[in-house]
């Protein structure tokens, strides 16, 4: 499955990347359920979690300008429309997924970032993804190892011990 969603993060990465690019040209034709198909078609035979996929796109899509808001001061010295096409996609991705994705642990979508960044942008671009999305983990408070932990409806009972007596202190 780790792997599956690997791939899926490229197909994401590929259609977000299509899609930037063809709306800063102000392609009246672009169709992005259209584009998002035809990158999912291509990987059909590998990739089993296509819900995954549209609900990472139309996620960054949809939030994209919040998504933009809270990277900017993370990187104040580089407005985000002139941060590399490719790093700002991968960091909308990594950052909609910590803020959206609580099965999935920080540490893994960060790291999954990294590697897409590693794979697809310039020679820096997965030490500047590492340090934008790690930055904006510890002020967010999560623990970077683990998901979330779910609420449970279990409830605990504890009992007091009828041999332990109060201690009293001394005056």
């Amino acid at each position: 499955m780790a792997s599956n969603r690997h791939l899926g993060r490229i197909v994401v990465l590929q259609t977000l990347y299509e899609y930037d690019f063809r709306t800063e040209a102000e392609d009246k034709r672009f169709d992005l359920d259209e584009v998002l198909d035809r990158n999912i078609l291509r990987y059909a035979e590998t990739v089993d979690d296509t819900d995954f996929i549209k609900q990472l796109v139309k996620g960054v899509v949809k939030d994209a300008e919040k998504l933009d808001e809270e990277l900017q001061p993370v990187a104040p010295e580089w407005p985000i429309n002139q941060i590399a096409r490719m790093d700002r996609i991968v960091l909308r991705i990594g950052l909609w997924e910590l803020k959206n994705e609580a099965d999935v642990p920080p540490k893994v979508v960060i790291n999954e970032a990294v590697e897409l960044a590693k794979a697809f942008g310039g020679e820096n671009s997965s030490r500047f993804v590492n340090g934008v999305l790690g930055t904006l983990l510890r002020n967010s408070g999560k623990e970077v190892g683990k998901a979330p932990k779910k609420k449970t409806t279990k409830s605990v009972v504890t009992k007091k011990s009828p041999n332990k007596k109060a201690s009293k202190a001394k005056k």
